[in-house]
């Protein structure tokens, strides 16, 4: 099938997008390299698209350098309304950006529609809003002088995102971006580009300048490394695994560029004896099995107080078992396929790794029996009992519908157990007791902590982690903070100022 045929065949209203996307323009990659995006249910082939390489980030940097003056310079306001316009055109295109999505990363189409589309016109429509509200302080300092702050975006940044929710975190990254006045190149997963150029596309019809947004689909260790090298590329913006995030701090060290990264997690998700066991187990599900587990912030680790453990597991693995996987164009299916072959091949290697440290797999751990779905990336819905909280399986990010169960006895060990891994990202607690809610939000050494529910996002709301799961944050107005500088100012109104040097 050619890409017409492919249009058709799902419901696409407008063509698929395949080139790079630079200086408002769609242009093929200067060395002609292309890279075919697979529909993971199949893994039949969707567009072979463009590769950017080196020569192809120059170009997108010297078109986002040029134009930055201009676009900064803009009234705020003025770039709320490209924005705000932006957002508008997202949730015109709903149906024609959720199949997108769906189709190249597996999504569910029921999650596309309800929340992938929406959440990205609603980051779009808060940063719209935020571009002529966020403000510099006046300061007081000495008597006679005015001091005051202006808050300056940094330039050109370059932003590299991963393959797990592609629509989305085009708009966690470039709608703050683009509101504090920068101008952007973005490198979106070589294996999930559609839903990324498909914005670049709105953004030109919302009246973006020409330059202020590239997107350039292409490899990691090529085009992602270049833009974390760029001299000219003032801050680079990664989501991704916590080694690639070293990689990209060694990279940044050439000019000296800020860096923010959004890593990996292993997210221990609590509940406890006196915890409303209908909405533990349902909000535990969610937590692990949405987006088939691809999620930094999964609640990968399930710990159970072990007066509950039965119970629970009895009724979490009910559930499990009784998702319904499928095609993830039909409306009825509740998990997709992973978005590789390669990434369903690494979940299902931790299987053998968990029975090899004296796990008990308790439910699936293997691809599912269905013969339609066979040639996809699909795996069941997984639990696995840890012999130790110290098991890899306990330790490491999986990244797929594989959690982990552990148990505890008291306050103290569930504290213990939630603080013993490298990560610190996401992490939630079930339970009645208001003082201990409170008290665990405070001690667990986590960037966000949900108490009786789990993986909320909200644009307004700050979102990034400690230790191994990097540093700054995305949304709300700390991410308006790191896509700024600030520049304090000295004005002397009627300062008396003694001479230094009298004569």
């Amino acid at each position: 099938m050619d890409l017409t045929d492919i249009q058709a065949a799902v419901g696409l209203r407008t063509p698929i997008r395949h080139q790079l996307f630079i200086d408002g323009r769609f242009v093929d990659a200067a060395s002609g390299e292309t890279l075919a995006t697979l529909n993971p249910h199949d893994n039949s082939p969707i567009a072979d698209v463009a590769m950017a390489g080196v020569a192809d980030v120059d170009h997108a940097v010297a078109a986002a350098r040029r134009v930055f003056p201009t676009w900064s310079r803009m009234a705020a306001a003025d770039r709320g309304r490209i924005l705000l316009r932006l957002a508008d055109l997202i949730e015109a295109n709903t149906e024609e950006l959720a199949r997108l999505e769906s189709l190249d990363t597996g999504h569910p189409i029921r999650d596309s529609r309800a929340l992938d589309v929406p959440r990205t016109a609603a980051c779009y429509r808060y940063f719209g809003g935020m571009a002529d509200k966020f403000q510099g302080e006046t300061i007081p300092v000495e008597a006679g002088f005015l001091n005051y702050t202006l808050r300056e975006p940094v330039g050109v940044v370059g932003q590299v995102v991963p393959w797990n929710f592609p629509l989305m975190f085009t708009s966690w990254k470039m709608a703050p971006a683009l509101a504090a006045g920068n101008t952007i190149v973005m490198k979106p997963a070589e294996i999930t580009p559609l839903s990324s150029l498909k914005i670049a596309e709105l953004m030109a019809e919302a009246g973006m300048p020409p330059g202020v947004v590239n997107i350039l689909p292409g490899l990691g260790r090529i085009a992602g490394q270049y833009i974390a090298e760029h001299p000219a590329i003032a801050k680079v913006a990664f989501t991704g695994s916590t080694a690639t995030g070293r990689r990209v701090v060694e990279a940044s060290a050439g000019n000296l560029k800020k860096v923010q990264l959004e890593l990996g997690g292993k997210g221990p998700n609590i509940v406890f004896d006196d915890a409303n066991l209908a909405a533990a187990v349902n909000g535990s599900a969610w937590a692990i099995f949405h987006n088939q587990g691809q999620a930094c912030i999964a609640g990968s680790r399930l710990m159970l107080h072990e007066r509950i453990a039965d119970e629970f597991l009895e009724r979490f693995t009910a559930l499990a078992r009784s998702i319904r996987l499928g095609n993830p164009l039909d409306a009825a299916t509740e998990m997709g396929p992973l978005t590789s072959i390669q990434h369903r091949d690494r979940v299902l290697s931790y299987v053998d790794v968990a029975r090899e440290e004296g796990g008990e797999v308790l439910a699936g751990g293997r691809p599912p029996d269905e013969e339609s779905l066979a040639r996809g990336c699909y795996v069941e819905p997984t639990i696995v009992k840890a012999k130790t909280p110290r098991d890899r399986i306990a330790q490491e990010e999986v990244f797929g519908p594989f959690v982990t169960v552990l148990t505890f006895r008291d306050d103290a060990e569930a504290l213990a157990i939630a603080n013993g891994t490298d990560y610190g990202l996401g992490s939630g607690l079930w339970t009645a007791n208001l003082q201990r809610a409170h008290v665990f939000a405070r001690e667990l050494q986590a960037g966000m902590v949900w108490i009786n529910s789990y993986k909320r996002v909200n644009p307004g709301s700050p979102f990034g982690g400690v230790g191994q799961s990097g540093y700054g944050r995305e949304m709300g107005y700390d991410a308006m903070r790191e896509y700024t500088q600030v520049k304090s100012v000295w004005v002397n109104v009627d300062a008396k100022i003694p001479p230094w040097y009298p004569r």
